[in-house]
């Protein structure tokens, strides 16, 4: 278990420093504010949230196909590897994206990275229920969040010193801290990810005759699980709240660091200290929402969560200086980790088997991924449209709003806790 934890450790250095701390404003200060791609105007901002719905709708697309290729030939874990090898490639690749004229480099980079973190999920999240009993489904999926908050946390607070101090470390100007910052985090994902992966299950191939076979296996695996998935009521109502609260939650992870740049003036080592805050609140925040569960049940402990949520979007549309801000992102950090680290594991105890689990978690990826594409892309439209971030982050609580509609008649089934097959105990 502490493998499988150990991976978190090393993918969410990317989800930290690439995509929420550091990438962002370091994007808006080297492209110019407004630019012409094809004939179409963009600003830097909505370039960036299209950016990632793109990759996002990529790997959702592909996900479906590669989940259920997982289960029927035996290669989660291959495929975990193949993503996070692309994933911390890309993040070498990012150290060359210097202006305006490397502009389709850190695009792809960036793009890249996205689809390495965003395509390994499906195929990390579905070892859950093979390496753990379901009562311990809650305390586990917390510990791996938890464990990726610590993490990265580490290795953002010394490219914290990097930028403030470069000299200590013989590099020239920030500027060139901040790229290499980006290699700090490929070098981080690729060392911890090989050795979770030495930890974790082994794949059990299964014996098949070659990649069509394999694909329409998987294809065959994937649409039975569908089928199974549309016949319990609870799941689909789950699934379609998690789709929706997911929307909002992905995109303010996204995008906040940028909005802080963008709208109040922050800088790169100011918005680093932010993010450092609200990691270490997250931490505490993971384990509290598994205590709220343990206690009041998942239902309980995510629609609190949802409240606070709805409530950051209004905050975030009214603050206007920098010591509001921190208020608010405290606020998100108590909450981002509990309500990723609760839907997995209240997802992980409606799965009714320990077979077929990659594709199982297929769905909630996908669905995951989907709701990214939808939330970047309604932020980035209204971004482009009326020049400020500050309505596009006005109408995320929408989504919070019909996620705590769609859950509120949701019930957590007791045939479907009480899973007796023994779990595989890798530590």
């Amino acid at each position: 278990m502490n493998g499988w934890a150990l991976f978190d450790w090393a993918n969410s250095a990317f989800a930290l420093v690439i995509t929420t701390a550091i990438f962002p404003p370091y994007f808006e200060t080297v492209i110019d504010k407004e630019f012409t791609v094809a004939g179409m105007e963009f600003s830097n901002s909505s370039w960036l949230a299209f950016t990632i719905s793109i990759s996002y709708l990529i790997i959702a697309l592909l996900s479906p196909l590669l989940s259920g290729i997982a289960d029927a030939s035996g290669r989660r874990k291959f495929f975990l590897q193949v993503f996070t090898t692309i994933g911390g490639i890309a993040c070498l690749g990012l150290f060359w994206f210097q202006g305006m004229g490397d502009l389709a480099l850190g695009t792809l980079a960036f793009a890249l990275g996205l689809i390495g973190f965003a395509g390994g999920l499906v195929f990390y999240n579905s070892f859950l229920p093979v390496i753990a009993t379901p009562d311990r489904f809650d305390k586990l999926s917390a510990k791996g969040f938890a464990m990726g908050y610590i993490g990265s946390v580490l290795l953002l607070v010394l490219n914290l010193a990097m930028v403030l101090q470069p000299e200590w470390f013989g590099i020239p100007d920030a500027g060139t801290a901040t790229r290499l910052a980006f290699v700090t985090v490929g070098l981080w994902w690729l060392l911890f990810g090989y050795i979770a992966f030495s930890r974790l299950p082994g794949d059990v191939r299964k014996k098949s005759t070659g990649i069509v076979d394999i694909s329409r296996k998987g294809w065959q695996e994937f649409t039975s699980v569908w089928q199974r998935v549309k016949a319990s009521p609870p799941t689909l109502r789950f699934l379609g709240a998690f789709f929706s609260y997911s929307a909002g939650v992905q995109t303010v992870i996204f995008l906040a660091s940028l909005f802080a740049a963008k709208e109040l003036g922050f800088e790169t080592s100011e918005l680093i200290q932010v993010v450092l805050i609200l990691q270490i609140v997250a931490v505490g925040g993971a384990y509290l929402a598994a205590a709220v569960s343990k206690r009041y049940g998942n239902k309980t402990a995510i629609y609190f969560q949802l409240i606070i949520w709805f409530f950051i979007c209004l905050a975030g549309y009214f603050v206007q200086g920098k010591s509001a801000f921190y208020g608010v992102a405290a606020a998100v950090g108590l909450v981002m980790g509990g309500i990723q680290s609760m839907s997995r594991s209240t997802y992980a105890k409606l799965i009714p088997t320990r077979e077929d689990v990659t594709s199982y978690f297929s769905f909630y990826d996908i669905l995951e991924k989907l709701a990214i594409v939808g939330g970047t892309f309604i932020f980035a439209l209204l971004d482009l449209l009326t020049g400020s971030m500050r309505l596009s982050l006005l109408s995320l609580s929408v989504f919070f709003a019909v996620g705590m509609i769609i859950l509120w008649k949701f019930e957590l089934p007791e045939q479907e806790v009480a899973l007796t097959q023994d779990a595989v105990d890798v530590e």
